[in-house]
């Protein structure tokens, strides 16, 4: 197979889609990778990297896309839509559920989009979103230790306190990969850690690996209200795979918060979590509204591109071989890569994601025998 290896063009993207080891291992087996000159140069990566390891050079997007299969991080921005078709096979984060003009481009194009984040093991995990979702869990608490400084508009808290002064108060609105890596950090620096998640056997384990050190809740109405409501910091953690994330903090809420409070909402790839949330970038990382701070950058472990980018690639690299080796026929055969289906030939196929957008839905299964 041809496989292509684009320069990631969204904001403050430093990441790549595939590293140097990624690409010898695909040319071992007999496929030809096609690498946009400078694509991983925000990772550290040179061009003669990848001409070691037996890619080929490419000048352009337009030649790296024109490949079979395009390998990426980031979902397509309006600069790459006319590179959709629907011969090609695109495998990256997507992230469609809050975003219905790329739904409707991808869908208008034929193109089939295989989304990272809907890929689903057979125990329910998400093995190609737990990666990043480690990363954007740690970078959470440290961004948001950062802007309770003053001079960012914080509260001017130190969140591990000094002796005789308390600690800051942490609140952290999901215990997935997210929240657990995100109290990990927040721990380890002293803060006082509120953990609120809806499932009681994810609140006792928790509770057991944390031994008393975080305070876990029951996430419902007063038990959010009243952890934010007291928080120096409040970490959106929220999941539901392939959906927009539900409004957990209200705008009600935000005026009665700490003035200088910070809100670092790592859900905003599907919505955000609270009800003022909005997309920043990594140049304009943060905006006030009553007061509040709100971290809300789409592409956070961008920040930190090395380390993403070779943590990925060790969860996405089997099964770009097994896309590269067996085609759409990988789809059919793999239940947890077909989970990851997203749209083919003008269908949408995440029931999800069409639930979100309230388009028309059609299973992959039947999507996929349509064009056998």
């Amino acid at each position: 197979m041809l496989i292509g290896l684009p320069k990631e063009t969204k904001d403050d993207e430093y990441r790549v889609g595939m590293t140097p080891g990624a690409v010898k291992a695909l040319i071992r087996r007999g496929h030809r990778v096609l690498v946009q000159s400078g694509a991983g140069m925000g990772s550290g990566i040179t061009d003669a990297e990848y001409q070691a390891a037996g890619g080929e050079i490419v000048p352009d997007a337009a030649a790296a896309w024109a490949a079979q299969m395009v390998v990426k991080v980031k979902e397509p921005i309006a600069a790459e839509y006319g590179y959709l078709r629907p011969d090609l096979l695109l495998f990256t984060y997507l992230h469609l559920a809050p975003n219905r003009e790329l739904a409707e481009r991808m869908l208008a194009s034929g193109v089939t989009g295989i989304a990272y984040e809907t890929v689903t093991a057979p125990d329910g995990h998400l093995p190609l979103l737990a990666p990043m979702s480690e990363v954007a869990g740690r970078m959470a608490t440290q961004v948001g230790a950062t802007y309770l400084e003053k001079h960012l508009s914080g509260r001017g808290v130190l969140l591990g306190g000094v002796p005789g002064v308390p600690p800051g108060q942490v609140a952290i609105l999901g215990g997935g990969v997210v929240g657990l890596n995100a109290a990990k950090i927040a721990v380890g620096m002293g803060a006082q850690v509120t953990l609120l998640d809806t499932r009681h056997a994810r609140l006792q384990y928790l509770d057991d690996i944390f031994m008393g050190r975080v305070q876990t809740r029951t996430s419902n109405e007063a038990n959010i209200e009243e952890a934010v409501l007291h928080a120096d910091l409040v970490i959106g953690a929220v999941l539901i795979a392939g959906r927009k994330a539900p409004w957990l903090v209200t705008r009600d809420m935000l005026a009665q918060m700490r003035p200088g409070s910070v809100i670092v909402d790592v859900s905003v790839d599907q919505g955000g979590c609270v009800e003022t949330t909005h997309p920043t970038t990594h140049h304009a990382p943060t905006y006030v509204v009553d007061g509040v701070v709100h971290y809300c950058v789409a592409n956070m472990p961008g920040a930190v591109p090395r380390t993403s980018t070779f943590a990925l690639v060790n969860q996405t690299l089997p099964y770009i071989i097994e896309l590269a080796g067996s085609g759409l026929d990988a789809l059919r055969g793999d239940a947890a890569l077909r989970a990851g289906l997203n749209t083919h030939r003008g269908m949408l196929t995440c029931r999800a994601v069409a639930e979100s957008l309230r388009m028309p839905y059609t299973e992959a299964e039947t999507a996929l025998s349509a064009f056998s």
